[in-house]
């Protein structure tokens, strides 16, 4: 009866050590992940903050470009003679023309700066973590022999109907069979 006692410890703490390991296995794909989308949304957002930077400095360049030839206009109005008027303002004419050609209607588009479309839906990965249950392995024959048979049958329609569900599709690896306590032992 001791030997079967120091089974059951041990083979508990092989499933706990086991169980901790499939847990940190997941934990660790959670952090990847997590990692992975993360760096997509920095991506992005660097990407767009530096075009929004180079609109700002393309627009700061032209308007301080305008400021000096509005400058120089009002300078040149202030000429007292007027032949050097007339030859300084056909120029700044010119000046201003090809300066209010300049387009600057390079604008991001409306709701650019919107960054929704990288939320996500975990409500059913949740869901599956929250059912997380032991699996079941089918009892040897001689175990079945008693008043358990009704329940042991009823979950072996569980574990079928649970194959047939499209979420246990979704394995996160291989699944290995508990271990078995030696019977008759003792």
């Amino acid at each position: 009866m001791e030997e079967i006692c120091r089974t059951i410890e041990e083979n508990g703490r092989r499933q706990k050590q086991h169980l901790g390991l499939r847990f940190d296995s997941l934990y660790s794909i959670l952090e990847e992940r997590k990692k992975e989308l993360l760096q997509s949304i920095a991506r992005e957002q660097e990407e767009k903050v530096q075009r929004v930077r180079g609109l700002i400095r393309q627009y700061g360049d032209h308007l301080e470009a305008s400021s000096k030839l509005v400058e120089t206009a009002i300078q040149a109005m202030e000429e007292p003679q007027m032949a050097v008027y007339l030859q300084h303002s056909k120029e700044l004419l010119k000046k201003i023309t090809d300066m209010s050609k300049v387009s600057m209607s390079s604008r991001p588009e409306p709701g650019y700066e919107n960054m929704d479309h990288f939320s996500i839906n975990v409500d059913y990965v949740a869901e599956m973590l929250r059912t997380i249950e032991f699996q079941t392995e089918p009892l040897g024959e001689e175990e079945g022999d008693g008043p358990m048979e009704g329940s042991e049958a009823a979950a072996d329609e569980d574990r079928l109907d649970s194959l047939e569900a499209p979420e246990a599709a979704e394995d996160v690896g291989p699944r290995q069979k508990p271990a078995s306590s030696p019977h008759g032992q003792h």
